[in-house]
């Protein structure tokens, strides 16, 4: 037996803008490496609260998140850098932070287009 979700016009507006946070987070991530990704950040905050007790709810957070952790780990992957040592270590921590924050952005878009919560 399936279970078909069947969103109102709150949540199908709610999801739409998620959807499209989803692509500009992405767009940002891919020509700025993430520089850019604020714009769509401040709007992931302003957003997140009238999502309240839907799925989208969790796809704001998770972009939240994603933008956080993100930053944090270009930051270490720079105090890595500063070292001559560090260097390789530094480019090592910028890869993997980016395909972190690449596979996120993906399974997050593939969660809402199935009508999913991301896992938080």
């Amino acid at each position: 037996m399936s279970q078909d979700l069947i969103l109102d016009g709150r949540d199908s507006s709610a999801k739409t803008t998620a959807w499209w946070l989803y692509i500009v987070h992405a767009v940002s991530f891919i020509f700025s490496l993430g520089l850019f990704s604020v714009i769509p950040l401040v709007i992931n905050y302003v957003q997140r609260p009238g999502t309240s007790g839907t799925f989208v709810h969790s796809h704001h957070t998770w972009m939240i998140r994603s933008f956080w952790w993100y930053v944090v780990w270009i930051a270490v992957g720079a105090l890595a850098f500063i070292t001559i040592i560090g260097i390789p270590l530094a480019y090592l921590i910028w890869l993997g932070a980016w395909l972190w924050k690449a596979y996120r952005l993906i399974a997050g878009f593939m969660r809402l287009n199935n009508n999913e919560a991301a896992a938080v």
